[in-house]
């Protein structure tokens, strides 16, 4: 799947950044050594299971847990009575979404109502795996089938079934007391729509349709719980936030997060999946119960049902272009499917819309609508996959109706440094342009693609770079390395990263850096791994607790030669005395001596930083072979090209650009839920399409570096944008191959099948 990476523009200033030392975590990885949360076992554990609803609407009358808790080995069973009473409704905020902790508790277990097929009832403790699955074949519960709905546009009609009686829409942030399944409406306004398409001489308008998308992580959720009769409950479990788990947790069970410790362990993926909380709060409340520790693991139909993957969406977008091709105006209504509780990433979806192109005059609304579906969570780049699709299809139709090259027309419109965006901000230095100049510079653009069927397409992308809180804290040890614990889980190569800032900073090799993932009793708070911060925001605060490891053992090697502190000055990994330039200390010799120069060096950086309005921008290019007979997409060629500010780790780089590539290709043309009845009938791996190294074709990339202006080392978070443009541009590479339009995602066999047929029946017909 992968190919030659070229990296453009690279610095060259620096020792460790970017070079490409072996990753910290990587041999106890291919070892099995590593821990994942499945691995966890503790004595006396038992085994939790959660009994879900086969409904996806249905009013519950009642629960009967006799005949589970009488069987043997069963100790103990709960449902929503068992938490306790629900206080203040707090906002949890969680960077790639807030959640309201009312919804969360109701999502762990239901009340009244179960609103989607897989949500959670009732949860049994039991010695084995296999009785707990048994009891849960002994609850009764007598349910109330109420009707469903599961698509997006459905369930914003007036007469769409209600999945909550106290849910009123949200107008512009005000509740408008409507009683409705849109949970709210935000809008964007910039320069004069009217006036816009009025000076406009072409305008193109269509609707598209995107399905939900599972984020395809190998490893299922699970969580381990053991309640203390201290009251101190530990939860060991695979997320992208221990914090955010803490938070969570805490909320649910009412109570302090200072009673609540929770070890991330090693992830199997999450791209935004594992934020939210599924099984902990069940764990714990049964751990409490019992006085043993509990474990659950979801099965692969449990993690396809009752977890979140990304909105399904409806997006109209209007175009408005001159002569030239210079875009005028622009107009997007959408609607994302939060699933049963409010929360899309809708604001996301509304600011990405247009944001790679200048465009003077825009109005975006964006509605955030809740149906019979789990609540949708982040999947790389939320909701900015969806809108990019429309966006940048009607971009190349714009650019063949003018004769015009599709990249000339990206760049006569590209996104630069001081355009204010559709919702009010204004970019800083940012690497749209280069990206595209690069695309159009690069030998698979400049190469003829002949034979039939085949065609070639472009799509450029965005997706932002949270700052948020991270905390780091290094000790130096006396053999001159150093212990550096973070708090950011690390799923793409985060620990040697962050590594390699501190490790620039002193001028250390990389090797010499032992990063670790702490728990939250043994780190400062930090956010999730998610919003493209983590080497970012996380790298920052090892920048600042490397610069506080430097001031600290500048004063001691003053105390070493008996010298003033400003008679020291720091020099490429080298303590100098500046009167005696011959007085000189290595960093690993000057370690040697700490234990007689007053004890341990510990450095701390806490850091909050704000990342700006500017983000990662990418361009990629795809070739494809269309089958007009059966509808089946061969991709020949795949070209990803994408801003790094600068590139810590470029095998990491390249790896994310790989891997988001990789994602929005089965995004593009295979993967979808897919509904029946409001159930999920494609809920395992093996109807789930999720592409293969066998359906993917090498995948080049290359990585251009536009500084970051706010970064010590201008860093951009590259982990999401990657999947952004690929379901564009390979519609757009369809087009030019067979000449049909495809406006639903995913663009199955049969959809092209039927849309060739379409245009040969109209062919002939004229």
């Amino acid at each position: 799947m992968s190919a030659t990476s070229t990296s453009v523009n690279g610095n060259g200033k620096y020792k460790v950044i970017g070079t490409r030392p072996i990753r910290p975590d990587g041999v106890d990885k291919v070892t099995g050594r590593a821990l994942y949360g499945i691995d966890m076992n503790l004595t006396g554990m038992l085994y939790g299971q959660i009994l879900r609803s086969p409904h996806p609407h249905a009013r519950i009358r009642g629960i009967d847990t006799s005949k589970a808790a009488a069987l043997e080995g069963v100790r103990a069973v709960v449902t929503a009575k068992d938490l306790p009473p629900a206080g203040a409704d707090e906002v949890i905020s969680l960077v790639e979404g807030t959640f309201r902790l009312t919804h969360l508790r109701s999502n762990i277990l239901a009340g009244d109502k179960v609103l989607y097929q897989g949500h959670s009832v009732a949860a049994v403790a039991a010695t084995s795996l296999h009785i707990a699955e048994e009891a849960l074949r002994l609850i009764e519960v007598d349910y109330e089938i109420l009707p469903d709905v599961v698509d997006v546009v459905a369930a914003m009609q007036e007469d769409a079934p209600l999945l909550h009686d106290d849910l009123t829409t949200q107008e512009f942030g005000e509740d408008s007391g409507k009683k409705s399944n849109i949970a709210s409406h935000i809008q964007f306004k910039l320069g004069d729509l009217e006036k816009g398409f009025a000076e406009s001489d072409i305008i193109v308008e269509e609707e598209f349709n995107t399905a939900s998308v599972h984020q395809g992580y190998i490893e299922s959720h699970n969580a381990t719980a053991e309640w203390k009769t201290d009251g101190q409950l530990t939860v060991w479990t695979s997320t992208q936030g221990a914090f955010g788990v803490q938070k969570q947790t805490a909320g649910i069970l009412g109570i302090p997060v200072s009673k609540v410790k929770v070890v991330p362990m090693e992830i199997g993926g999450g791209f935004g999946g594992k934020i939210p909380v599924y099984l902990a709060p069940q764990a714990a409340l049964l751990s409490k119960l019992t006085g043993r520790a509990v474990k659950i693991v979801m099965t692969r139909t449990d993690v396809f049902q009752s977890t979140g993957p990304t909105p399904a969406s409806y997006v109209k977008v209007k175009l408005g272009a001159d002569k030239t091709g210079k875009l005028l105006a622009a107009e997007a209504n959408i609607a994302f499917a939060a699933g049963a509780f409010p929360g899309s990433p809708i604001g996301a979806g509304a600011v990405c819309v247009f944001s790679c192109y200048d465009i003077p005059n825009g109005l975006v609304n964006g509605y955030d609508v809740v149906l019979n579906k789990p609540r949708s969570a982040a999947y790389r780049a939320p909701g900015s996959t969806q809108v990019n699709f429309a966006v940048e299809t009607l971009v190349d139709e714009i650019a063949e109706k003018l004769g015009m090259d599709p990249i000339e027309i990206r760049l006569l419109n590209a996104a630069e440094e001081g355009m204010r965006r559709v919702d009010g901000a204004v970019y800083p230095r940012i690497g749209c342009r280069e990206t595209l100049e690069q695309a159009r510079a690069h030998e698979h653009y400049q190469t003829p693609l002949t034979g039939p069927h085949r065609g070639r397409g472009i799509a450029t992308g965005f997706w932002m770079n949270a700052g948020l809180k991270s905390t780091v804290t290094a000790s130096v040890n006396e053999d001159g390395t150093v212990n550096l614990m973070e708090g950011s889980t690390d799923i793409g190569g985060s620990r040697a990263s962050i590594a390699m800032q501190f490790a620039e900073v002193l001028g250390l090799p990389a090797e010499a850096i032992n990063p670790m993932v702490g728990d939250t009793s043994s780190v400062g708070y930090t956010e999730l791994t998610g919003g493209s911060r983590v080497t970012f925001a996380t790298g920052w605060a090892a920048y600042e607790a490397a610069n506080e490891v430097k001031r600290i053992l500048i004063t001691k090697a003053a105390l070493y030669w008996e010298a003033k502190v400003e008679e020291v000055r720091f020099e490429d990994g080298d303590f100098i005395h500046a009167s005696d330039p011959e007085k000189r200390l290595s960093f690993k010799e000057l370690a040697s001596h700490l234990v007689d120069l007053g004890g341990p060096v510990v450095g701390t950086g806490a850091v909050d930083p704000d990342s700006g309005v500017g983000g990662s921008f990418t361009t990629c290019l795809a070739d494809v072979e269309v089958d007009p007979e059966t509808g089946k997409v061969k991709i020949l060629r795949f070209t990803m090209v994408q801003d790094a500010g600068t590139a810590i780790h470029p095998s990491y780089v390249e790896g994310q650009m790989q891997g988001g590539s990789a994602q929005g290709i089965g995004w593009a043309l295979n993967e979808e839920y897919f509904y029946s009845e409001g159930r999920m009938k494609n809920a395992s791996f093996l109807d789930y399409r999720m592409p293969t190294c066998l359906d993917l074709p090498m995948i080049e990339t290359v990585i251009v570096e536009v500084p970051h202006p706010q970064h010590p080392f201008g860093v951009r978070g590259v982990g999401e944008a990657s999947i952004v443009p690929p379901p564009a541009a390979i519609a757009n590479a369809i087009y030019d191959a067979v000449g049909v339009r495809l406006r639903d995602l995913p663009m199955r066999p049969d959809r092209i099948f039927s849309a060739c047929l379409e245009k040969q029946a109209a062919t002939v017909a004229t």
